[in-house]
């Protein structure tokens, strides 16, 4: 490794770290394209070195959540199992693609993950508004007392029922149970397959699919979810990245660098995440995402 990449890949890694921990995910998706276009590697190289970066990005962010008690091992583990078949099977559709085709169909994937974080920023900036607008509900009129020539009686007939427990089966009335998340089998195996294909084909974390899939499928609370993924992502990513151990060589004195000053920049970026309001972060990463995947765009297709 040159002097000149490695001063390259500092930048590169501590911005990818950056968007890591001030977004909570989507900022992997940069390091193929720059390992591609400013390091010299290959697609096929890009894409399995990319594993390595958010590896170590899934570990760092997993030890923090885990310590916050928001990962759920045995769901994390178990949907992550499920999607090692995925993972093996796009490790080896990608190694075995053309790089014109890989870098074509991975344009289109920031396109979309560019697309997911404008749209996710809207719905939070809906959320915050419709909280912030919302008029404060009028609190319950309290019933006029009944006034009759003898209101001690009265009152104490009021005061007897009031300390009397409730019978619901009496009135006709049930308490109300929230009713528990429906799992089922094949949709929980089919979406962590899918995910699973997406992490070994692109060699990316997919953290803006995972989330989404623990909270529909698995029922997780959004914080929650956030933590857990990293989990799915990390037994995705370590399935994906020994399936490609054989396929090619590695720089990995680059990766390590990579890696190293992603991890330090996903500290910075959880600390800077406090201070920058969330949905100018979205914009400005799906700008910068959108710009990139035009870029790759115009340099792949023409020669395919």
């Amino acid at each position: 490794m040159s002097v000149l990449i490695a001063a390259t890949a500092l930048p590169c890694g501590l911005l990818i770290g950056l968007l890591l921990g001030a977004l909570g995910g989507g900022g992997s998706v940069l390091a193929v394209p720059a390992l591609v276009y400013l390091m010299g590697q290959s697609p096929h190289a890009a894409t399995a070195g990319a594993l390595v970066v958010v590896a170590v990005g899934a570990v760092s962010g997993l030890l923090c959540h885990a310590r916050a008690g928001r990962v759920r091992w045995a769901a994390g583990a178990t949907f992550g199992a499920l999607g090692t078949a995925g993972s093996y099977a796009g490790s080896r559709w990608s190694a075995a693609l053309d790089p014109g085709v890989l870098m074509a169909a991975f344009s289109v994937l920031m396109l979309v993950v560019a697309a997911g974080m404008v749209l996710r920023g809207r719905r939070r900036s809906v959320r915050a508004t419709a909280g912030d607008g919302a008029p404060e509900p009028a609190p319950p009129k309290e019933p006029a007392p009944r006034s009759t020539p003898r209101g001690w009686p009265t009152r104490l007939r009021e005061g007897r029922r009031a300390q009397e427990p409730a019978r619901p089966a009496e009135y006709g009335h049930r308490p109300e149970v929230p009713a528990a998340p429906r799992t089922r089998p094949l949709r929980t195996v089919l979406t962590a397959s899918a995910v699973g294909l997406l992490t070994g084909f692109f060699g990316v974390g997919g953290g803006f699919v995972v989330v989404p899939a623990l909270t529909l499928v698995l029922g997780l609370e959004m914080p929650v979810a956030v933590g857990t993924s990293l989990l799915v992502i990390l037994v995705n990513s370590g399935v994906a990245l020994a399936t490609r151990a054989g396929t090619g060589s590695l720089d990995w004195p680059l990766l390590a660098t990579l890696a190293a000053c992603a991890a330090v920049g996903s500290h910075l970026g959880n600390r800077l995440a406090g201070h920058l309001r969330p949905q100018t972060l979205s914009t400005s990463f799906a700008a910068l995402v959108t710009v990139l995947a035009l870029a790759m765009a115009a340099s792949t297709l023409p020669g395919l």
